[in-house]
């Protein structure tokens, strides 16, 4: 299985290009912070490349832009090429299955995304006390 899940920042704007026989595609990055801190107690960044297909690749190359949070599912791709110089490299990107636009309307600055609308409170139903003895398992 090969399965990614990111939350991140974009680092750039995305770029949106075609191929030549005409399918969408937008490449961009995001940064995402580590869950712990390192010794100096800073919290270290990482940074992924992404790549995303046709419609959905049009969609992030029109709404997105540098600093939007965004939510990528996807899967991981390794590719090489060699540089102007001669050397093989290695690249990792995240082909994206799904992009998520987490930045809300507010924060976006250009009225893109409406803000999440929070669900009222429910009043829970009162449980009732069940003795052990009564459960099947």
């Amino acid at each position: 299985m090969n399965k990614v899940i990111l939350i991140g920042n974009l680092t750039r704007d995305p770029e949106l290009t075609e191929t030549p026989s005409g399918v969408a595609v937008c490449r961009f990055s995001i940064a995402v912070s580590r869950d712990y801190a390192n010794s100096d107690g800073n919290r270290e960044t990482d940074f992924f490349n992404i790549t995303v297909w046709r419609g959905r690749a049009e969609n992030c190359g029109k709404y997105l832009k540098k600093g939007n949070k965004v939510a990528v599912i996807g899967s991981l791709q390794t590719r090489s090429y060699e540089d102007k110089d001669g050397i093989k490299r290695n690249v990792t990107d995240i082909i994206a299955n799904e992009v998520e636009f987490l930045t809300p309307r507010s924060a976006q600055g250009e009225g893109e995304f409406d803000a999440p609308v929070m669900a009222s409170k429910r009043e829970r139903p009162q449980l009732e006390a069940i003795d052990d003895d009564r459960l099947p398992f």
